[in-house]
């Protein structure tokens, strides 16, 4: 387990926690430790001269500042390791239908640095390399974190065999949009209905247009009303909708689902926790009605 950074308030103790939250639901899944993400992979999308800055722990305190936390050696090898996870998680998705990765979700990094709590962008790395090995030909992002995912959309501009589909809070961070493949910006306090309305008009004309062959879904829970740093009004119940919607409509078509952890904030990081596990959990039990199988599997990267 990484060790927390002396400066920055981000709260890495809830990875911890949401595995503490999934153990003890008593649910049938299968941890897999995943292997750190190879440099060339990263590099094949991030900058070289800022993988290299990350991989020396020597990052200018500049980009120090809008990650949020220092780039320690202890932090470089939880993110190359986080990042493998939800490469895992996507081969694992291949064969069961849905594999979640219990951290990463990193959509703001950039391409010379990282923002927003993110230092390398496990997402675009991941589509990025599905294609490059053959696996999928076209893959399409669905991010449903209250925050717009403005590093996956820059990393991917311009490509036609990636599609970024964003649903974001509007008036939340980041102030300057990056112009994801479609982008829905919602209002301050929208709730469970709203919010479905939304979603259901968009994903399934998107998966019929776009026609990917692999989904990878950044699941963050900070829609949620509790949350510290989201504006929309989403109970559990919603939450639970979101993602049984984003299952069943990528499944009933046969496309596998990664799902990486996103962002959830809050001041106890337990009530955190216990919303992401319950997501996954619905996400997985969502897959056993067209897949049948009773376990699933889920990366765990070092914490």
């Amino acid at each position: 387990m990484a060790p927390r950074p002396e400066r920055g308030t981000f709260r890495f103790d809830k990875y911890f926690l949401v595995m503490e939250e999934l153990r003890a639901s008593g649910a049938a899944i299968t941890e897999h430790a995943p292997d750190p993400m190879p440099r060339e992979w990263l590099e094949a999308v991030h900058c070289p001269d800022y993988v290299d800055e990350v991989f020396r722990a020597e990052v200018p305190r500049a980009k120090e500042r809008r990650i949020g936390f220092p780039v320690t050696p202890a932090i470089t090898a939880r993110v190359r390791h986080t990042n493998g996870g939800t490469w895992l998680a996507a081969q694992l998705a291949r064969r069961h239908g849905y594999a979640a990765n219990s951290a990463a979700g990193s959509h703001h990094a950039l391409h010379d640095t990282g923002a927003g709590y993110c230092v390398f962008n496990d997402l675009a790395v991941t589509a990025n390399r599905l294609i490059a090995e053959g696996h999928a030909a076209r893959v399409l992002i669905v991010d449903l974190d209250v925050h717009q995912g403005d590093g996956t959309a820059s990393l991917t501009a311009g490509r036609e065999d990636i599609f970024t589909l964003s649903l974001h809070a509007e008036k939340n961070f980041p102030v300057r949009k990056a112009r994801s493949s479609l982008d829905v910006g919602l209002p301050d306090g929208l709730d469970d209905d709203g919010y479905m309305a939304a979603l259901t008009r968009h994903l399934p004309q998107v998966l019929a247009d776009f026609a990917p062959d692999f989904v990878l879904y950044q699941a963050g829970v900070d829609p949620h009303h509790d949350d510290k740093l989201g504006r929309l009004a989403l109970t559990d119940t919603g939450l639970a909708m979101r993602d049984r919607f984003v299952i069943a409509e990528a499944r009933r078509r046969n496309l596998p689902v990664a799902s990486a952890l996103g962002g959830g904030y809050g001041d106890d990081p337990r009530k955190v926790a216990a919303r992401h596990a319950a997501s996954m959990l619905t996400m997985a039990d969502e897959n056993r009605r067209y897949r049948g199988e009773q376990a699933w599997s889920i990366t765990q990267p070092i914490t």
